[in-house]
């Protein structure tokens, strides 16, 4: 399949999830916050074997023969009002484990795009300080617009998304006005990936999709 991709031209990326978000699936995501506070240790040993499973993984592709043009990686850390912890705790507990992926990664010359869920402006600082060089969704639902976000980073992060969901769901001039003022922000001095603020749901019709990609192509080449 890669090797298809591949000579197809398409942009193969590695792609999973961190540390934070898988924990929280296996523990609860409740259980996980109080240990953050509580067993920080265990809990850093916990991202710090999950983190290696990631490299451990990214390594036996490349073993076969497997080359990436890029990576992906998932770590929802926010939600409609916030992060789900400190700032000063993703500096001390989180972000220790990014750096190490993002810079194993860089090693082979790969830059790593983050996709985190929800309001995370009050980490995108350290986000950068990390080593991501993209981030996604830039959910609209949480209060994110892009042109915000490309004013302050756009010089050091590609930003991926930010098209409001809600918006594809209402009139075509609804979705018109969404695609025609997010896409003519981000692609200011480049750096933008069309998207969705988050998974398009059930609720957006088939033709407002078709209408908004058609949108896209007018207003979207640079």
């Amino acid at each position: 399949a890669c090797r298809a991709a591949r000579e197809a031209g398409k942009y193969l990326m590695y792609s999973g999830h961190i540390c934070f978000h898988p924990i929280w699936h296996w523990v609860g995501q409740e259980t996980e916050l109080v240990w953050m506070v509580e067993s920080p240790e265990l809990v850093n040993d916990m991202f710090d074997r999950f983190v290696q499973l990631v490299i451990n993984n990214y390594e036996g592709f490349k073993a076969n023969g497997i080359v990436f043009d890029g990576v992906f990686m998932a770590d929802d850390m926010g939600y409609k009002n916030g992060t789900m912890f400190s700032p000063a705790m993703y500096r001390e507990l989180v972000m220790p484990h990014h750096k190490r992926l993002c810079d194993h990664l860089a090693a082979d010359g790969l830059s790593t795009t983050l996709h985190s869920d929800g309001d995370i402006r009050a980490l995108i600082p350290m986000v950068i300080e990390a080593g991501f060089k993209g981030l996604h969704p830039l959910e609209a639902k949480a209060g994110i617009h892009i042109g915000d976000i490309k004013k302050e980073y756009g010089d050091r992060l590609v930003l991926h998304g930010n098209i409001d969901v809600r918006k594809l769901a209402g009139s075509r001039s609804d979705v018109e006005q969404e695609i025609r003022d997010k896409v003519t922000a981000g692609k200011t001095s480049g750096g933008y990936i069309y998207h969705s603020d988050h998974s398009v749901p059930d609720d957006v019709p088939w033709e407002n999709y078709v209408y908004a990609v058609e949108l896209l192509l007018a207003h979207g080449r640079y």
